[in-house]
């Protein structure tokens, strides 16, 4: 993983509107040995949910495979799908990404998202006032920053921590944010 990670609607599977129908788990980067095995970069926060039988989709066309083996490695996570059992046949595979039904996944404890549930809400101020709307989360490791795109096209970064992030409402697709000062909100909406 890279120290900056950037989430978007592409990154999650996501159309550009409604519920996505797959989220992105992994990113399938290297065959590994003799037996079909691949190198898996994780990108979920459930790799544990990443076990034989479990079934995932293969690449833009969504191929579904089942899961036959894997184990964590320490550049991200070994994996090996039923019906590939050579280097050859696994390498057909090299860069795809790896998804789950957006169905199958776990239930969040409350006050908690999936970044494809906030991209795209609309960003207003402590005034009521549109700022944007949410168009891209940065993963900075400490915590994450929100990327808010006004109607004029400039930028707002905006730390997603308690006392900026004052309120997160999906039933209205609202997203309400404290600026501190020192940060022009001149980005409208």
């Amino acid at each position: 993983m890279t120290a900056r990670k950037r989430a978007t609607k592409a990154d999650s599977g996501s159309p550009p509107t409604g519920e996505p129908e797959y989220l992105v788990v992994g990113i399938l980067r290297r065959a590994h040995g003799l037996r079909g095995e691949m190198l898996m970069e994780v990108v979920t926060d459930f790799p544990e949910r990443l076990k034989p039988g479990v079934k995932v989709f293969l690449g833009r066309g969504h191929k579904p495979c089942i899961i036959g083996e894997c184990r964590i490695h320490t550049q991200g996570m070994l994996i090996r799908f039923q019906g590939i059992g050579t280097p050859e046949a696994a390498g057909a595979y090299r860069n795809q990404t790896v998804y789950v039904l957006s169905a199958d996944r776990p239930r969040l404890p409350e006050g908690q998202y999936y970044h494809h549930e906030l991209l795209g809400l609309k960003v207003i101020d402590e005034g009521e006032q549109l700022i944007g709307a949410l168009v891209e989360i940065l993963e900075t490791g400490a915590n994450d920053v929100y990327v808010i795109k006004g109607a004029d096209e400039r930028e707002l970064l905006l730390p997603a921590i308690p006392g900026v992030v004052l309120g997160i409402d999906l039933r209205r697709r609202l997203i309400r944010v404290h600026v501190p000062d020192g940060i022009e909100t001149h980005v409208g909406g």
